[in-house]
């Protein structure tokens, strides 16, 4: 994408090749057939491989049928897409932790939130509970008004790695820090700490 006018457009499927339109469009209408929409899917990101739309649709596709693996390979792929099109670094664990601008109504901004929310959550599912904690930390940095919902992930995480070091013998009630059920800054308030990236001050 040359500008983020172009990506905001993309993300909403504008600047897309017609063949790749057509191939999501099909993707749609076969989603009670695996292989077909799993084909199509596949055109279309040989199509356009870096348009948000097909990233989304790649996404979803493989996250509704709990192929959690591909579905992370998608969300960093996803990551590295929107970095560019903010001027972030291409590594997400390079990103300056600050907030960044846009988080209620940017859709590049968003699309990226979205990407690293995706990455944290998966790669809790996965049990890779080193980068679901610095993904859910640089989150934390980047949308401290929780504007996508990151602070549900992080108090899931706080909860399993509370019950991980509980005590055999410990309490079974664990704090819940109110099962958080809304967004927005008191969310991430809520919660304990998350512990900052590495290099991070």
């Amino acid at each position: 994408m040359s500008t983020i006018a172009d990506f905001d457009s993309a993300v909403l499927g504008g600047a897309l090749p017609a063949e790749a339109e057509q191939a999501l469009r099909e993707a749609s209408l076969r989603r009670d057939e695996a292989a077909a929409e799993g084909a199509a899917l596949m055109r279309a990101l040989a199509l356009a491989p870096e348009h948000p739309a097909v990233l989304i649709a790649l996404y979803r596709n493989h996250f509704y049928a709990h192929r959690l693996q591909p579905a992370r390979a998608v969300a960093r792929r996803a990551l590295v897409v929107g970095a560019a099109a903010l001027d972030l670094p291409s590594v997400w664990r390079d990103v300056p932790a600050k907030p960044l601008p846009g988080a209620r109504h940017d859709a590049t901004t968003r699309f990226y939130l979205f990407a690293l929310k995706g990455l944290a959550y998966l790669s809790l599912r996965l049990g890779d509970a080193g980068e679901a904690r610095d993904a859910l930390a640089l989150l934390r940095a980047l949308d401290p008004d929780d504007r996508v919902g990151g602070a549900l992930i992080e108090a899931v995480r706080q909860r399993a790695e509370a019950r991980e070091h509980r005590p055999a013998d410990g309490d079974a009630d664990l704090e819940t820090d109110g099962d958080v059920l809304h967004n927005g800054p008191l969310a991430w308030a809520r919660l304990h700490p998350t512990p900052a990236l590495p290099g991070v001050a």
